[in-house]
């Protein structure tokens, strides 16, 4: 027998808050991308995994949008994927010292740790893994920081490697067109007068090497030059328009050394590191001697 029929969902005395609606949201938003990130990276086709979770394709395509389903589908759907379905009560309090990201993937916790630890101090508003929905298409931005004064958004998305640029320009696509939108809902702005979205990738030899080998593919992306981003990093945000720019990142620069360049320098310039082997066991050898 499942879960529904034992009990209703529905037995509530109250309705919900809009707090208690917002994380629901998130919610299953935050599991429609874990599926589909599953889905993809075995070359399954949404109907594939239908057929393996016993699900019909129409709850499948519903769970990849981020659309509520009962909890047996998304469970049934994580198993086929040899993944388990956990539900954790957090203490939001203790978030900021939670280190469970930055265990799963040293690499890209550090890329955010270092963009959110610069954008906060100058008195930006600052959301981690801020999730979206429109229609069929839902995700998450890795770093958002807004200035509700300016009226100005930065949406940064972390990319330690490649491994399909067009699954890449896919999802960044999808995000410049609708993560603004629902960010500027949340926080009760009518729209944004500027909004900067960046690629921020790894400075490696694997990701420069990607990058030069699809160089008009990422200027097609990513085509204007860096000024967002770097007005952004200065504390000056731009006043108007849309932008969509690249830039490299070293999570490790020493503060001598620059921490990020432009996609033009990136066609160029040397490696900081071979890959991101190199780069998660350096991060790993710090974290071990805190």
């Amino acid at each position: 027998m499942s879960t529904s029929h034992r009990m209703s969902p529905r037995s509530f005395a109250l309705p919900a808050s809009e707090a208690v609606v917002s994380a629901e949201t998130r919610l299953w938003i935050s599991l429609g991308v874990q599926i589909r990130d599953g889905r993809t990276a075995r070359g399954w086709t949404v109907a594939e995994l239908a057929r393996r979770a016993g699900v019909s394709r129409a709850v499948a395509y519903s769970v990849e949008a981020g659309h509520q389903v009962s909890a047996e589908a998304g469970i049934r759907l994580a198993h086929a994927l040899s993944r388990r379905l956990e539900f954790q009560v957090v203490d939001p309090r203790r978030r900021a010292d939670s280190r469970t990201g930055l265990s799963a993937d040293f690499v890209h916790s550090a890329m955010g740790e270092l963009e959110t630890g610069h954008l906060r101090p100058m008195g930006f508003g600052v959301g981690i893994d801020e999730p979206y929905q429109h229609y069929q298409f839902a995700g998450r931005g890795d770093v958002v920081a807004w200035d509700l004064q300016r009226a100005a958004l930065l949406h940064l998305e972390n990319r330690t490697r490649f491994p399909d640029v067009q699954d890449t320009a896919a999802s960044f696509n999808s995000k410049r067109a609708y993560l603004g939108k629902a960010i500027a809902e949340r926080l009760g702005i009518t729209r944004w007068k500027s909004e900067t979205h960046v690629i921020v990738a790894l400075w490696s030899a694997e990701v420069l090497h990607a990058l030069r080998l699809r160089r008009q593919s990422f200027r097609a992306i990513c085509p204007d030059p860096p000024e967002g981003f770097e007005r952004w990093w200065r504390g000056d945000p731009p006043p108007t328009g849309q932008r969509s720019e690249l830039v490299v990142l070293d999570p490790l620069s020493n503060g001598k050394q620059r921490i990020w360049i432009g996609l033009d320098e990136a066609m160029t310039v040397r490696p900081r590191h071979r890959g991101y082997a190199e780069v998660a066991s350096a991060l790993g050898a710090t974290l071990a001697a805190v």
